[in-house]
């Protein structure tokens, strides 16, 4: 069931739909204002729009190496599976 959460990033509360647990969105809305703040204390004197665009783009880069880390992980683990069947089945014979 969607239900509204209000967060609060950047001073700014917005009211999200959303289904998922109420923690999990405050975790999410925590973990985006503590990314925004990390390229506040880096790079002072950026505009609020470029310190939320760069941190878009740090959390999408941590995305995708995790969606590559488990892409990686995956094809292992296929791996993995078919030398144990291939085992099992020469072994069966």
């Amino acid at each position: 069931m969607v239900k509204p959460v209000k967060v609060k990033i950047l001073d700014y509360e917005y009211l999200i739909k959303s289904d998922a647990d109420l923690d999990q969105v405050y975790r999410i809305a925590e973990y985006v204002n503590g990314k925004i703040k990390e390229i506040n204390d880096n790079d002072e004197g950026l505009s609020e729009k470029k310190r939320v665009i760069l941190a878009a783009l740090n959390i999408a880069g941590e995305y995708f190496q995790l969606r590559k880390n488990h892409d990686v992980q995956s094809a292992n683990i296929r791996q993995r599976s078919k030398a144990l069947i291939y085992n099992i089945d020469s072994i069966m014979e």
